[in-house]
């Protein structure tokens, strides 16, 4: 599946709103927000700390016709990158921490990834074109907004609830839109629909997304089969890439006089999501949430209330491009064909099957005290259980059931407390305390079989975990101090420290087979590698030191921001060798407490160039450069993105606006010893955008990787894309990659997308 190879004209974002001289905007009339009634606001200074970013749905907007992964539209925001994943499923990295290291809310609610591989990760639950607002802490994230994790937070948050005006009737709006994608194929519809009243709000988003696998910018393997009988692979075809997703959201609010109730049942089925960096693929996720919210305004200050249930179904196997039949070498050849007698000498795939159900309460309170003191205050409360199990499919696995976690429970309270004081018009001073107890156990668990012929060791790996306390208690505490002076109307800075605490997830804690077959199959960081569980790790403890310098000019038109920051974690979970570890192929790995520190430094800033004839014209810039080393071993830290650095000269004209974008990589040369970590080279790429609003239509039209470059993705993992990928180490005469390739990122693609208003 090839992309378009044709030359894009530079023109087409930056010479062809010219000729459009009278486009304009028809201006619509904006209903009221109830919520515009309830914020507290204070126009002296924002509170602190200041986000890294803040993406309202005017930035998205234009965003979304790029991709269909949500965590993607975080692309620009300083200090984030993207670990490779699902083409729905990235995973934010934040000054080079990710995973469940960041915590990440949607409408108020703590998703939590159920999957050994991370496939359903928070932001993947939303459509980009359902999520009305984020934002994103870096560095040093207050208390109230943090817990249980200690890289950031990203709030995310999907429609916002409007009502029609006192003077008018009820009240319909939305917008519908759809979107084609060259490379993969990938198309989808979306639609957004209101119908109001002054106090009552009905709100419906929906949206379908389907691609194919992408290419590559060149062809970066030597071989086609995908072990399967008759099905193969172009040399530049990024194999288990491809996807399909249908979600839906029902909303019903209800506003009255300094309050809003609101009511939201979400429900996505994801039938498809394949992953080039794991050895499964996701082949059915759904997942069922209710949130219920409460915002209320009171003579004291504003009081918010969220309460939620969650359910996830999800089903991983191997996809089109994997192979599925798996035997003896008497009955099955390197094509993969089906092996006979079935389910005596061969298996049929290996499914993996997860269940969890995820239940919370968020409550959080602001009070405005006098003399420009601010207290917030409240606590959570989250019940999460979890079932992972392997059903048999053939030789080697009867008679039984794995068990890879079984009755796995993960309970979360806590408190905070966060006092904030403006003391002069220079001086805003933050300071914070939050305790979470966080209670995990799990029940015993059994591989497929218990006898003598299990393979692997099974038995022995079972029974020693069975054999332990699995029941553990951690007492957390997050303690932050910031302090911000503002000089004048043009330059402020920013610096304070950090304590965050994170306990292992019950996959860190757990997962307890060190058969390379079973242990392969537990990896959400996409480096192949296998890995176990243990249940006596303790929780990561990070001390941050960060300062943030910005300068400005009065009135916004030039910025300047630069923030460098220091982290060390005490007992941060990372990676040890077990006995048979090599260098150069993927190993069985264990996780263990060590001590690590990271550093580095985020540089953003825009200007405004001016107006012509020809348009306003601005430039905006990122740069950003991250460190990590385990100060235990020497080793350099995984998945640590290299320098980095984006460019972007926009272009407006009346109802035509455009940029020209540059990114540039450097090459990967710092990586893991004990995950064998493959380097990667170093890149630029150039994309290229417009779009044109007309009445209430908009058209958006692209191209990126506008010179068909071929390069690798320096967080997207190992391949593992096609072939036999349920062997750890396969031959190379078996006609599939072993270690070494990297994923490669997508070559060219145009773009085009359409959204009406109404």
């Amino acid at each position: 599946m090839s992309c378009n190879k044709t030359p894009i004209a530079l023109a087409v974002s930056l010479a062809v709103p010219l000729l459009w001289h009278g486009a304009a905007v028809q201006s619509q009339s904006q209903p009221d927000s109830a919520l515009e009634e309830l914020v507290v606001r204070d126009t002296r200074l924002e509170p602190a700390p200041v986000p890294a970013g803040r993406l309202d749905k005017a930035a998205l907007s234009g965003m979304r016709a790029r991709t269909s992964d949500s965590a993607a539209l975080l692309r620009g925001v300083p200090g984030v990158n993207l670990q490779g994943a699902g083409g729905v499923s990235s995973l934010p990295v934040i000054n080079g921490l990710a995973g469940d290291r960041v915590r990440t809310t949607l409408d108020g609610m703590d998703l939590i990834a159920s999957c050994p591989n991370h496939m359903n990760p928070p932001l993947s639950y939303v459509d980009p074109t359902g999520v009305e607002a984020l934002t994103v802490y870096t560095g040093i994230s207050p208390v109230s907004l943090g817990g249980d994790s200690i890289a950031g937070t990203i709030l995310a948050s999907t429609t916002e609830p409007v009502f029609a005006a006192a003077h008018e009737g009820a009240l319909l709006s939305g917008d519908a839109g759809t979107f084609y994608r060259s490379n993969g194929d990938a198309h989808g519809f979306n639609l957004n629909a209101t119908l109001a009243t002054q106090r009552v709000n009905l709100t419906y988003t929906g949206a379908t997304t389907r691609a194919d696998n992408y290419s590559a910018g060149a062809n970066f393997k030597s071989y086609t089969d995908t072990g399967r009988a008759g099905e193969s692979l172009a040399r530049d075809e990024v194999g288990s890439t491809a996807y399909e997703t249908r979600s839906h959201t029902l909303a019903l609010a209800a506003a009255g006089a300094g309050y809003l109730a609101e009511a939201k049942i979400g429900y996505q089925d994801v039938p498809l999501q394949n992953y080039p960096n794991q050895r499964m693929d996701m082949t059915d996720n759904e997942q069922l949430r209710l949130n219920l919210r409460y915002v209320g305004q009171y003579d004291w200050g504003v009081l918010e209330a969220t309460a939620y249930r969650e359910a996830v179904d999800h089903t991983m196997n191997f996809g089109g491009d994997k192979r599925f039949w798996y035997g003896v070498a008497s009955n099955v050849g390197s094509a993969g064909a089906p092996c006979a007698p079935a389910g005596t000498n061969c298996a049929a795939g290996m499914p993996m099957q997860t269940e969890s159900s995820n239940t919370g309460l968020n409550l959080k309170a602001e009070m405005t005290l006098e003399q420009g003191r601010v207290l917030r205050f409240g606590g959570l409360y989250q019940k999460y259980r979890l079932d992972d199990w392997w059903p048999p499919s053939g030789s080697g696995m009867w008679p039984g059931t794995f068990h890879n976690i079984k009755d796995g429970e993960r309970d979360r309270t806590a408190v905070f407390g966060e006092w904030e004081a403006h003391h002069d018009e220079h001086w805003l001073t933050s300071l914070g305390v939050r305790y979470e107890r966080i209670a995990t156990d799990a029940g015993p668990v059994r591989g497929y079989s218990d006898g003598a012929m299990a393979m692997g060791n099974q038995v022995a790996d079972a029974a020693a975990f069975n054999a332990r306390e699995r029941s553990r208690s951690d007492d957390n505490w997050d303690i932050t101090a910031l302090s911000r002076y503002t000089f004048d109307a043009t330059a402020a800075v920013e610096f304070g420290i950090a304590r965050k605490v994170r306990s292992p997830n019950l996959y860190e804690r757990y997962t307890w087979s060190s058969w390379p077959m079973a242990a392969v199959m537990n990896n959400f960081v996409g480096d192949g590698n296998g890995y176990v569980g243990d249940i006596g790790l303790d929780p990561e403890q990070a001390h941050t030191v960060s300062a943030t310098l910005d300068w400005h000019h009065h009135q916004r038109q030039w910025e300047l921001r630069i923030t460098p920051y220091y982290t060390r974690v005490n007992d941060y979970i990372d990676a040890v060798a077990r006995p048979g570890f090599a260098a150069q192929q993927f190993n069985v790995l264990q996780f263990a407490n060590q001590s690590a520190r990271l550093y580095g430094l985020d540089v953003s800033g825009r200007v405004a160039l001016g107006a012509t004839a020809w348009g306003q014209w601005g430039l905006s810039g990122l740069l950003n450069y991250t460190r990590g080393e385990n100060r235990d071993t020497g080793d350099d830290l995984y998945n640590i993105m290299p320098l980095n650095a984006q460019l972007t000269l926009s272009h407006a004209l009346g109802a035509w606006s455009g940029a020209l974008e540059w990114l540039a990589v450097s090459a990967k040369d710092h990586t893991s010893a004990v995950r064998n970590e493959i380097q990667t080279a170093g890149y630029s790429l150039l994309n290229l955008r417009t779009s044109v609003t007309w009445h209430s239509l908009r058209f958006d039209l692209g191209v990126d990787n506008l010179f068909d470059r071929s390069y690798d993705l320096p967080l997207g993992g190992a391949y593992l894309g096609q072939g036999r990928t349920m062997a750890i180490n396969p031959p190379p005469t078996d006609g599939t990659i072993g270690w070494g390739v990297a994923v490669p990122g997508m070559g060219r693609s145009l773009y085009a997308g359409v959204t009406v208003s109404f």
